[in-house]
């Protein structure tokens, strides 16, 4: 009989069963198997507060498969990853076997932190059971969240429009995208003035910035000001009045978790935060290098920075051993863990430092081969001595005026040799003249005005959302992806061309909206607290039923007053050019904001239009449908171009009488069904060539075709992608079939 060890992800598969053998069965779950219904709330108020789960959709086989093997096993562990999530995948499944095997006390519950030999060997000798605390925190969460999805998502359908969303915490995140954006709209831009010199001693020059008039610091509002202060500079001698040397050490920074990581990855490789995660999860689960699959980064979903002490002695001795011993401090580099960190895992770092990124690169692809130089270089340099500067603060006076300038040298470069640190601090670049000394004089040669202006605060990127996330104690390591993706598909968010997160005039009402009626779901304050009190669920320190009961007791009251609140429409101060009796209001539909006559249904006028900065509208003429070179096969009308939600589209003018839409067709039938026209269709992210028999067929092709035999397997079309960068590429639809070019 063999043992039988369960994963949570199927990619673990081949990295584990090298190191177990032929004794163990390995099976992944694919996932998640159990979750609430999709159709019913699923949640049972009283005490205990029952929680009703359902095999997820295409997971029963799965569940049947693993409970057939664990039946002939003598032993089952049960090993989803070591996170809230991996625990209730963990007793899900779990349970599941328990009903079917006659000796319960034979499945086990191991977690490891990193995919080695040594560490599922030690998980194998610890085993335990099933976290019942941390089942109980995922619980809270889950129930939380469906609470606040499912109670209140159907009175936004009813109140703005069909089809909105909201969520325990992404409500939150997008709140705060939307107060950004109104502060940036509310932003009064002030003047402000500032005075370089130009210095020179003896045949060097310097500049230096003016920061004091009479002991005071300056402060210039306008030009008038900066005149009058830059005639009163010509008229002064100036000498040093003090230089101040000291040495000052940049500490390196702590290894990553998850927050700081995708921070990092963002910023410096442009990396979305759920591209990250997934890279992170490929370089966990195990990489193909040379003959097998190899780990090489431990768990990615972390907030702690503890190191192991195995993962201590191997960077010092890596660092003594590639940099010296001057790169190597007394003693390993221990970092503190956040206030809310849970500390259950490492922070994120190469399982083997000796493993350098140039060593492996070749093995990966690039974009793995950039995450891991980041994390292997970010770990490494956690440990190394700081660099260090030494520091010179000249202080030049003329009568009343004082200049500053601050000047650094690099004398030891410490961790910065191997991870650079962006640093924003002027004196970095500044070069001063080596002979200043105190008293010497020196001369103005030039007065340098400049005018600036207040800028208001930046909009968010991922980068700086998860920074605030994090900072505001708002979800936690394993969420931030699912937030930020979710607030984008919602359409409650666009991206501008930096990338930053711009709320759509939805979002903002969304918010406004729930701000006004669940004043206390939308508070970030409450979110952090709630985040807090899962953690207490987790450590045995607070009771599941009791948190849950405290919160729905009050979200249930504000919930009936938002059912009962009349929603107050957005009015204008335009008449309605149609019926000349109502003023027009915003309204909501498929396709965004419009304005529409007071009168519906009796007047039915509706207009585009465009919100100026002063907060008024100016109507929009829509754009007549051009006639197109088509007859309707149906009813023989000239066809018209029209703009649909998803772009441009050909329809019969005779709507809603004849509903005929043109689709473009391919000249060969579905390859798949045989039977099916293969036509061009839209969706949101853009167009797809797909089988009219949808959805008994559901052959697609998320790009453009050729309509060109492929020269290989005689194929009758090729498939055809256009990269970012422009390159094309043309291969073959038949995976049998490797023609490519």
């Amino acid at each position: 009989m063999k043992k039988l060890l369960i994963v949570e992800s199927p990619a673990k598969i081949k990295t584990i069963s090298k190191f177990l053998g032929p004794d163990f069965k390995i099976m992944s779950t694919l996932g998640h198997v159990k979750d609430l219904p999709q159709r019913e709330l699923g949640i049972e108020l009283g005490t205990p507060i029952k929680i009703d789960y359902v095999p997820l959709v295409g997971k029963k086989k799965v569940i049947d498969d693993i409970v057939k093997q664990a039946k002939v096993s003598e032993e089952i562990y049960l090993a989803p990853d070591p996170d809230r999530e991996g625990e209730i995948i963990a007793w899900h499944i779990g349970e599941e076997i328990a009903k079917k095997v006659k000796n319960k006390d034979h499945i086990h519950r191991i977690t490891f932190n990193e995919i080695t030999q040594p560490a599922i060997v030690e998980a194998l000798k610890n085993q335990t059971t099933v976290d019942m605390k941390k089942v109980a925190a995922q619980q809270a969460r889950r129930v939380l969240d469906r609470w606040v999805g499912y109670e209140v998502s159907p009175i936004l359908w009813r109140k703005i429009q069909k089809g909105l969303s909201a969520g325990r915490v992404q409500s939150v995140a997008l709140k705060l995208i939307v107060d950004r954006e109104k502060e940036i709209k509310g932003f009064k831009t002030e003047e402000y003035w500032t005075i370089e010199g130009l210095f020179s001693h003896k045949k060097e020059q310097f500049s230096a910035t003016l920061t004091h008039i009479d002991k005071k610091k300056v402060e210039i509002k306008n030009k008038e000001q900066s005149d009058t202060i830059c005639e009163s500079l010509k008229k002064e001698s100036f000498s040093i009045s003090s230089i101040e040397d000291k040495e000052r050490k940049k500490n390196p920074l702590p290894p990553f978790m998850t927050s700081s990581l995708q921070q990092a990855a963002y910023n410096r490789l442009g990396f979305p935060v759920k591209k990250t995660m997934q890279i992170a999860q490929k370089l966990y689960e195990g990489v193909q290098l040379g003959d097998g699959t190899v780990a090489l980064i431990t768990y990615m979903r972390t907030d702690s920075l503890r190191l192991s002490e195995t993962a201590l002695k191997q960077a010092r001795s890596f660092i003594k051993e590639n940099f010296g011993n001057d790169y190597l401090p007394s003693k390993a580099q221990v970092y503190a863990k956040g206030k809310k960190a849970q500390d259950a895992h490492e922070a994120i770092r190469p399982i083997d430092v000796t493993k350098a990124p140039q060593q492996i690169a070749h093995s990966l692809s690039a974009d793995e081969a950039k995450l891991y130089t980041l994390i292997w270089q970010r770990f490494v340099a956690s440990q190394m001595m700081p660099a260090v500067y030494a520091q010179r603060k000249v202080t030049l006076q003329g009568g009343k005026f004082i200049f500053n300038v601050t000047g650094s040298t690099l004398i030891f470069d410490g961790f910065l040799k191997i991870y650079f640190v962006e640093d924003d601090e002027k004196e970095e670049k500044v070069k001063l003249p080596g002979d200043l000394k105190e008293k010497d004089s020196v001369i103005l040669k030039k007065i340098d005005p400049k005018q600036h202006f207040t800028q208001p605060p930046p909009r968010y990127t991922e980068g700086s959302l998860v920074k605030t996330l994090e900072k505001e104690g708002i979800g936690r390591p394993s969420t931030y992806a699912t937030i930020l993706s979710t607030i984008r598909k919602r359409e409650y968010t666009e991206l501008d061309k930096k990338k930053h997160f711009v709320p759509t005039p939805l979002g903002i009402k969304v918010t406004d909206m729930l701000e006004i009626n669940l004043p206390k779901i939308m508070n970030l304050q409450f979110t952090a607290l709630m985040e807090e009190d899962l953690d207490k669920i987790a450590d045995g320190e607070m009771d599941r039923d009791k948190l849950l009961h405290e919160f729905y007791g009050e979200f249930s009251k504000d919930l009936d007053k938002f059912l009962g609140h009349k929603h107050k429409v957005e009015e204008t101060d335009i008449t309605c050019p149609q019926c000349k009796e109502h003023k027009l209001v915003i309204r909501f539909g498929k396709a965004g904001e419009f304005a529409g006559c007071a009168g519906f249904p009796a007047c039915k006028f509706t207009s585009n239009f465009i919100r100026e900065d002063d907060g008024s509208i100016t109507l929009v003429e829509a754009e007549k449908p051009k006639t197109v070179e088509l007859t309707c096969p149906q009813c023989g009308k000239q066809l018209e171009e029209r703009m649909g939600k998803y772009g441009k589209f050909i329809a019969c003018p005779g709507y809603p009488e004849c509903k005929y839409i043109h689709k473009e067709k391919a000249n060969f039938k579905c390859p798949t069904c045989k039977k099916g026209d293969v036509v061009k269709k839209s969706w949101r992210g853009g167009t797809f060539w797909g089988c009219d028999n949808y959805p008994k067929c559901r052959f697609a092709i998320f790009g453009d075709i050729e309509e060109t035999p492929c020269p290989q397997c005689n194929m009758p079309f090729l498939v055809k992608k256009t990269d970012k960068d422009g390159t094309v590429t043309i291969y073959c639809w038949n995976k049998e079939c490797n023609y490519k070019k």
